[in-house]
């Protein structure tokens, strides 16, 4: 099968097919039926299951290659192990928000516009995994960026939300100026935005490269919620639809992340320096992320900030890989990059479906607080089952997927030996004790409160919610129990971050 074409498809179709999505949506509109619309629901879900298809007929040809490169225009493209895991989360995410979400914006002004956004949201993704230069990786990012905006401030009419929408556009746009500032740097420099020249024309302690790498750590960070430019989070994600904020926490700001990572792996060459900034930057993230959620009485608000500490882990596997060269530590973030999607995607949805059935169901879009958790176990078994086993993930206990990759970048960390490192495997190991100390007691009022007057009054959780949250249980227990399953994916992100080195 032509490479060519797949890797052209993989990036084409679902950004081809948004506007159709929106004008099947539309038709609903103006014609008063629901037929337009559940053709919409059906086109997004075929699309990407047929993108999932074509990431699997791509990985084949892929196999046993470093990386497939082919050519749209005068633009290289190219799959390679950060495109496949990064293709992977954002579909298995997408599918399971697409279900989740046909009752939960049923009705809802502009529903075609969110499935119709969500395509080109997930089609941002996917190109932005498989852009091999600095301009087109700004490009993908922007279209990313543009498309999340519109979906964060989705509620239009409700204040909070059009402010959370202002916040997060306004600091992301910020960050993506410095971005292309930092790569106007590079460019002149080098005289080329293809990200593997770096490796062989730029010196790492030239002021050009400390700035323009300072710049695209900044502009690139702010997306990806490295403290302390993560202050657009915890509005966006709470104000957002639920299912977008699964999108927002589980895949958004690890492209972000990625997007980081491709620019300056090539930059750092075997200096250390960038290694020690991330961290730095990743027990900053920890710490700062669970004290912040430790205080917080909103449910999503919480979530977001402990992904501010998820995204920490994540920093402290790659820096040390960065620092010593070591696979293990990249693949470590990779995997806890996977299973942290996975955890959190079904957190925010199970959280959603406590929010649906508790307000939005009676025409209220209050916040989903503590309190109104209160017993629910009784009435919401399952829901509250399942949100129990994505909390206990994240908080790293076994025989959840979270254990695993968090237990995987501490032993490529305390594998280095130092002191610095012992310190540091110490300070993160703590630091995911510190995190049941709010995640713990929402499991308690779910199961040993007095049932609350919110979740007594509260509307049925339909199947099409429960579905996508079993699919994502799953995987999480597969993952804790077999680890090794995501071991290909992981090792050839890992060996891809890695190539600049020799490694």
């Amino acid at each position: 099968m032509n490479t060519s074409l797949l890797i052209f498809g993989l990036i084409a179709l679902p950004l081809v097919a948004s506007p159709f999505v929106y004008l099947l949506g539309r038709s609903s509109v103006r014609k008063g039926t629901f037929l337009g619309m559940s053709f919409a629901k059906m086109l997004t879900v075929m699309v990407i299951l047929l993108e999932g298809v074509l990431l699997l007929f791509t990985a084949r040809e892929w196999i046993g290659l470093t990386s497939t490169y082919t050519t749209i225009g005068t633009t290289l493209i190219g799959f390679d192990g950060i495109s496949l895991i990064l293709g992977v989360i954002v579909l298995i995410l997408g599918f399971c928000v697409t279900i989740f979400s046909f009752p939960y914006m049923e009705d809802e002004d502009g529903e075609e516009k969110f499935y119709a956004l969500l395509l080109a949201l997930i089609g941002s993704i996917v190109g932005l995994g498989m852009a091999q230069d600095l301009f087109n990786l700004w490009v993908w990012f922007e279209v990313m960026a543009i498309s999340s905006y519109f979906l964060v401030a989705f509620y239009h009419d409700q204040p909070a939300s059009l402010e959370a929408g202002f916040k997060y556009l306004t600091q992301s746009a910020v960050g993506s100026a410095l971005a292309l500032f930092g790569i106007a740097l590079l460019f002149a420099k080098t005289g080329s935005v293809y990200i593997p020249d770096f490796g062989q024309t730029l010196q790492s302690n030239e002021p050009f490269v400390l700035i323009g790498g300072a710049l695209i750590i900044i502009g690139f960070g702010v997306k990806a919620a490295l403290a302390p430019l993560h202050t657009w989070l915890p509005d966006a994600h709470s104000q957002a639809p639920s299912g977008i904020s699964a999108m927002l926490s589980g895949i958004v700001i690890e492209a972000g992340l990625v997007a980081m990572l491709r620019v300056i792996s090539f930059m750092n060459g075997k200096d250390s320096n960038w290694g020690i900034i991330l961290l730095v930057f990743g027990c900053i993230n920890i710490l700062i992320g669970n004290l912040l959620a430790l205080r917080q009485t909103e449910v999503k608000r919480l979530l977001a900030y402990s992904s501010i500490a998820q995204v920490g882990y994540m920093l402290v596997g790659f820096g040390v890989s960065f620092y010593s060269q070591s696979i293990t530590g990249a693949a470590g973030g990779y995997f806890h990059m996977l299973t942290h999607a996975l955890m959190k995607g079904l957190a925010f949805l199970a959280a959603g479906s406590f929010l649906f059935v508790l307000h939005i169901a009676k025409g209220s879009h209050s916040p989903l607080v503590l309190d109104d958790l209160n017993g629910a176990s009784k009435k919401y078994p399952l829901v509250a089952l399942l949100f129990s086993i994505a909390l206990l993930g994240l908080g790293g206990l076994p025989p959840m997927a979270g254990f695993m990759s968090k237990w995987q970048i501490l032993l490529a960390t305390a594998g280095e030996k130092s002191g610095g490192m012992i310190a540091v495997v110490v300070f993160v190991a703590l630091n995911s004790i510190l995190s049941l100390g709010y995640y713990a007691p929402i499991i308690n009022r779910m199961y040993r409160h007095e049932q609350s007057e919110t979740v007594a009054a509260g509307a049925k959780v339909t199947s099409w919610m429960v579905v996508p949250m079993v699919i994502l249980t799953v995987c999480i227990l597969l993952l804790g129990v077999w680890p090794t399953l995501a071991s290909f994916m992981t090792n050839n992100a890992a060996a891809t971050l890695l190539y600049p080195f020799g490694v």
